[in-house]
């Protein structure tokens, strides 16, 4: 059994300890980009230049998508091959990104931030993710109430938002007990806590006693 947290910094954190990244362009690559970006906000509206450099571009967004799709195929299918159970959060991902502008009536605050979170879910393919799996290992994934999975201990099972110490570290404010914060939200999952595969709420204890695999070469 697995319990998987998706994030942003980090892709997927499996409860066994792994922390898994979806990769992206290089360094190198990311600069061409952005310079690429930069003509084709000074280039003419028709131009030949404008659709060469609208063509570099995309090129470059492709061969980061293709990446991405290469990196979920091998990951999916190594967790797939490994566990016989695997829990996710459930989480309404449509909902989570709305638009970071808002409506006419209702525009948005913090627009720059909230943009920076969609890109970072789409570019972690959070829904791709568990899809594939979901084709992988028919009937094996289970989806879990995702409420505190973040502040809730993995150890003791106390929950406080105050354990969250940073994007990184969880230290539980009860019982001490330190781990990645990642890390800690997947054990959280992995207990299966409201899985709504078999209905109702259930107590479960630590769910850190999966033995710890090797990690994944995918």
């Amino acid at each position: 059994m697995v319990g998987i947290d998706r994030g942003v910094t980090v892709s997927a954190a499996l409860s066994t300890g792994e922390l898994l990244h979806v990769p992206c362009l290089r360094t190198s690559e990311q600069q061409r980009l952005r310079q690429l970006q930069r003509k084709l906000a000074r280039a003419r509206l028709g131009s030949n230049r404008r659709a060469k450099v609208k063509a570099q571009a995309a090129r470059l967004r492709a061969r980061e998508t293709d990446r991405r799709k290469d990196w979920c195929e091998k990951t999916t299918t190594a967790v797939a091959g490994r566990f016989d159970v695997i829990r996710v959060e459930d989480l309404h991902i449509a909902g989570m990104t709305w638009s970071a502008k808002g409506t006419a009536d209702a525009p948005s605050r913090n627009v720059t931030a909230k943009a920076a979170l969609n890109r970072g879910i789409a570019s972690s393919s959070w829904g791709q993710l568990v899809r594939r799996l979901e084709q992988k290992a028919p009937a094996r994934v289970q989806k879990v109430n995702p409420a505190h999975t973040s502040q809730r201990c993995s150890a003791c099972g106390h929950a406080a938002p105050e354990s969250r110490k940073s994007q990184a570290l969880f230290r539980c404010v009860a019982c001490a007990y330190t781990s990645n914060a990642d890390v800690n939200a997947a054990r959280n999952i992995a207990a299966g806590r409201a899985v709504k595969a078999r209905g109702g709420h259930r107590a479960a204890g630590p769910a850190n006693r999966e033995p710890q695999l090797l990690l994944l070469t995918a």
